[in-house]
Protein backbone atom coordinates (compact mmCIF):
# COMPACT_ATOMS: atom_id res chain seq x y z
CA UNK A 1 0.00 0.00 0.00
CA UNK A 2 1.47 3.72 -1.45
CA UNK A 3 2.26 5.68 1.74
CA UNK A 4 0.21 8.70 2.22
CA UNK A 5 1.53 12.14 3.62
CA UNK A 6 -0.90 14.96 4.80
CA UNK A 7 0.57 18.40 3.51
CA UNK A 8 -0.94 21.38 5.66
CA UNK A 9 -3.11 23.52 2.89
CA UNK A 10 -3.52 20.54 0.71
CA UNK A 11 -6.72 18.82 0.56
CA UNK A 12 -5.55 15.81 -0.41
CA UNK A 13 -2.84 13.44 0.45
CA UNK A 14 0.57 12.77 -1.23
CA UNK A 15 2.75 9.88 -1.79
CA UNK A 16 6.63 9.72 -1.85
CA UNK A 17 8.75 7.83 -4.63
CA UNK A 18 10.90 7.59 -1.70
CA UNK A 19 10.41 8.78 2.00
CA UNK A 20 14.14 9.39 2.05
CA UNK A 21 14.04 12.02 -0.46
CA UNK A 22 11.62 13.78 1.01
CA UNK A 23 10.45 15.96 4.31
CA UNK A 24 7.63 17.92 5.36
CA UNK A 25 7.48 20.49 7.96
CA UNK A 26 5.75 23.22 9.93
CA UNK A 27 2.09 24.74 9.30
CA UNK A 28 1.86 26.25 6.95
CA UNK A 29 3.87 23.72 5.17
CA UNK A 30 7.67 23.82 3.92
CA UNK A 31 8.35 21.00 1.77
CA UNK A 32 11.98 20.01 0.87
CA UNK A 33 13.32 17.37 -1.78
CA UNK A 34 16.72 16.02 -2.17
CA UNK A 35 17.18 15.72 -5.94
CA UNK A 36 19.27 12.12 -6.85
CA UNK A 37 22.34 12.14 -8.62
CA UNK A 38 21.73 11.90 -12.23
CA UNK A 39 17.58 11.56 -11.73
CA UNK A 40 14.79 12.84 -14.53
CA UNK A 41 11.66 12.57 -16.03
CA UNK A 42 11.97 12.93 -19.48
CA UNK A 43 11.27 10.80 -22.34
CA UNK A 44 13.39 12.36 -25.39
CA UNK A 45 11.17 13.12 -28.82
CA UNK A 46 14.30 13.13 -30.69
CA UNK A 47 16.10 9.42 -28.98
CA UNK A 48 19.23 8.53 -30.95
CA UNK A 49 19.93 12.29 -31.67
CA UNK A 50 21.90 13.53 -29.04
CA UNK A 51 20.30 16.86 -29.11
CA UNK A 52 18.69 16.79 -25.94
CA UNK A 53 18.40 15.64 -22.37
CA UNK A 54 18.71 11.40 -21.58
CA UNK A 55 15.24 9.74 -21.12
CA UNK A 56 15.08 8.94 -17.85
CA UNK A 57 12.39 8.52 -15.44
CA UNK A 58 13.79 8.02 -11.75
CA UNK A 59 13.55 11.63 -10.50
CA UNK A 60 11.72 12.14 -6.76
CA UNK A 61 8.25 12.51 -6.70
CA UNK A 62 5.46 13.37 -3.87
CA UNK A 63 2.00 13.10 -5.98
CA UNK A 64 -1.38 13.10 -5.01
CA UNK A 65 -4.87 13.06 -7.03
CA UNK A 66 -6.79 16.18 -6.24
CA UNK A 67 -10.59 16.92 -6.00
CA UNK A 68 -12.64 16.93 -9.31
CA UNK A 69 -13.34 20.07 -11.14
CA UNK A 70 -11.55 22.78 -11.67
CA UNK A 71 -8.22 24.22 -9.29
CA UNK A 72 -5.28 26.13 -9.08
CA UNK A 73 -2.64 24.74 -7.29
CA UNK A 74 1.16 27.02 -6.61
CA UNK A 75 4.08 26.99 -4.71
CA UNK A 76 7.38 28.99 -4.31
CA UNK A 77 10.36 27.35 -5.34
CA UNK A 78 14.01 27.67 -4.23
CA UNK A 79 16.48 25.58 -5.86
CA UNK A 80 20.23 24.97 -4.95
CA UNK A 81 21.51 25.19 -8.52
CA UNK A 82 24.64 23.26 -9.29
CA UNK A 83 24.77 21.46 -12.57
CA UNK A 84 22.91 21.76 -15.83
CA UNK A 85 19.04 20.91 -15.92
CA UNK A 86 19.08 20.71 -12.09
CA UNK A 87 15.09 21.66 -11.17
CA UNK A 88 12.43 22.02 -8.76
CA UNK A 89 9.33 20.96 -10.34
CA UNK A 90 5.43 20.96 -9.78
CA UNK A 91 4.60 18.23 -11.63
CA UNK A 92 1.39 16.76 -13.64
CA UNK A 93 1.14 12.79 -13.73
CA UNK A 94 -0.94 10.36 -15.21
CA UNK A 95 1.11 7.53 -16.16
CA UNK A 96 4.47 7.07 -17.84
CA UNK A 97 3.79 8.64 -21.23
CA UNK A 98 1.48 11.09 -20.44
CA UNK A 99 2.53 13.76 -17.97
CA UNK A 100 3.83 17.80 -17.83
CA UNK A 101 5.95 19.74 -15.77
CA UNK A 102 6.75 23.38 -14.93
CA UNK A 103 10.01 23.74 -14.16
CA UNK A 104 12.73 26.51 -12.62
CA UNK A 105 15.89 24.67 -13.85
CA UNK A 106 19.51 25.91 -14.39
CA UNK A 107 19.94 26.60 -18.08
CA UNK A 108 23.13 25.28 -19.93
CA UNK A 109 23.93 29.08 -19.90
CA UNK A 110 23.76 28.42 -16.15
CA UNK A 111 21.10 31.08 -16.07
CA UNK A 112 18.03 29.82 -13.82
CA UNK A 113 14.96 29.43 -16.04
CA UNK A 114 11.24 28.79 -16.41
CA UNK A 115 10.71 25.69 -18.53
CA UNK A 116 8.05 23.68 -19.79
CA UNK A 117 7.38 20.05 -20.49
CA UNK A 118 4.00 18.06 -21.90
CA UNK A 119 4.50 14.15 -22.88
CA UNK A 120 1.56 12.64 -25.28
CA UNK A 121 3.90 9.74 -25.75
CA UNK A 122 6.88 11.45 -25.91
CA UNK A 123 8.32 14.77 -24.41
CA UNK A 124 8.59 18.28 -25.72
CA UNK A 125 10.77 21.20 -24.21
CA UNK A 126 9.31 24.35 -24.38
CA UNK A 127 11.91 27.56 -22.37
CA UNK A 128 10.12 31.00 -21.60
CA UNK A 129 12.07 33.03 -19.65
CA UNK A 130 15.19 33.72 -17.27
CA UNK A 131 14.87 34.23 -13.67
CA UNK A 132 17.17 36.72 -11.90
CA UNK A 133 17.54 34.61 -8.34
CA UNK A 134 16.98 31.41 -6.97
CA UNK A 135 13.34 31.66 -5.86
CA UNK A 136 10.43 31.86 -8.18
CA UNK A 137 6.46 31.08 -7.71
CA UNK A 138 5.13 28.04 -10.16
CA UNK A 139 1.16 27.56 -10.03
CA UNK A 140 -0.74 24.63 -12.32
CA UNK A 141 -4.36 25.35 -12.73
CA UNK A 142 -7.20 23.01 -14.10
CA UNK A 143 -9.86 24.78 -15.94
CA UNK A 144 -12.36 21.80 -17.78
CA UNK A 145 -10.33 19.24 -19.34
CA UNK A 146 -7.21 21.91 -20.11
CA UNK A 147 -4.40 22.94 -17.51
CA UNK A 148 -2.14 25.80 -17.21
CA UNK A 149 1.02 27.08 -16.41
CA UNK A 150 2.25 30.05 -15.00
CA UNK A 151 5.43 31.59 -13.06
CA UNK A 152 5.60 34.96 -11.01
CA UNK A 153 8.48 36.31 -9.45
CA UNK A 154 6.56 37.86 -6.57
CA UNK A 155 3.67 35.71 -5.50
CA UNK A 156 1.30 37.86 -7.23
CA UNK A 157 1.43 38.65 -10.91
CA UNK A 158 1.50 35.31 -13.24
CA UNK A 159 2.73 35.35 -16.54
CA UNK A 160 1.46 32.29 -18.90
CA UNK A 161 3.63 29.75 -19.99
CA UNK A 162 1.74 27.21 -21.38
CA UNK A 163 -1.90 25.96 -21.73
CA UNK A 164 -2.85 22.39 -23.51
CA UNK A 165 -4.27 19.15 -22.46
CA UNK A 166 -3.66 15.32 -22.11
CA UNK A 167 -6.26 13.36 -24.19
CA UNK A 168 -6.74 9.44 -24.89
CA UNK A 169 -6.29 8.65 -21.30
CA UNK A 170 -8.68 7.43 -18.50
CA UNK A 171 -6.52 7.78 -15.76
CA UNK A 172 -6.83 10.57 -13.21
CA UNK A 173 -4.52 13.18 -12.97
CA UNK A 174 -2.29 13.55 -10.19
CA UNK A 175 -0.21 16.64 -9.08
CA UNK A 176 2.10 17.24 -7.02
CA UNK A 177 6.24 18.52 -6.48
CA UNK A 178 9.89 16.61 -8.58
CA UNK A 179 13.00 17.32 -7.98
CA UNK A 180 15.50 16.50 -10.21
CA UNK A 181 19.31 16.49 -11.06
CA UNK A 182 19.60 14.90 -14.88
CA UNK A 183 23.59 15.89 -15.54
CA UNK A 184 24.70 16.38 -11.59
CA UNK A 185 25.24 14.75 -8.59
CA UNK A 186 21.84 16.12 -6.92
CA UNK A 187 20.50 19.31 -5.25
CA UNK A 188 17.95 20.24 -2.78
CA UNK A 189 14.76 22.22 -3.95
CA UNK A 190 12.13 23.70 -1.17
CA UNK A 191 8.66 24.27 -1.75
CA UNK A 192 6.66 26.73 0.56
CA UNK A 193 3.82 29.45 0.36
CA UNK A 194 1.39 26.01 -1.38
CA UNK A 195 -1.46 27.00 -1.85
CA UNK A 196 -4.34 25.27 -3.06
CA UNK A 197 -8.08 26.66 -4.05
CA UNK A 198 -11.14 25.36 -6.16
CA UNK A 199 -10.99 28.74 -7.43
CA UNK A 200 -11.36 28.48 -11.50
CA UNK A 201 -9.20 30.78 -13.30
CA UNK A 202 -10.81 33.30 -14.80
CA UNK A 203 -8.41 34.56 -17.34
CA UNK A 204 -5.47 32.98 -18.67
CA UNK A 205 -3.18 36.05 -20.11
CA UNK A 206 -4.44 39.44 -17.65
CA UNK A 207 -2.00 38.79 -14.56
CA UNK A 208 -4.24 36.91 -12.29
Amino acid sequence: MAIAWNVPGLPFTLSPSSEAAWTIAGTPATVTASAAPHSDIFIDPGAGTQLNAESMLNAATLLGVPPDGDFQFSARVTVEFASTYDAGVLLLWIDDRHWGKLCFEFSPDGEPMIVSVVARGVADDANAFVVDGRTVWLRVSRIDHTFAYHASLDGKTWRMIRFFAIDGTSTPAAIGFEAQSPTGDGCVVVFDDIRFTRERLGELRDGS
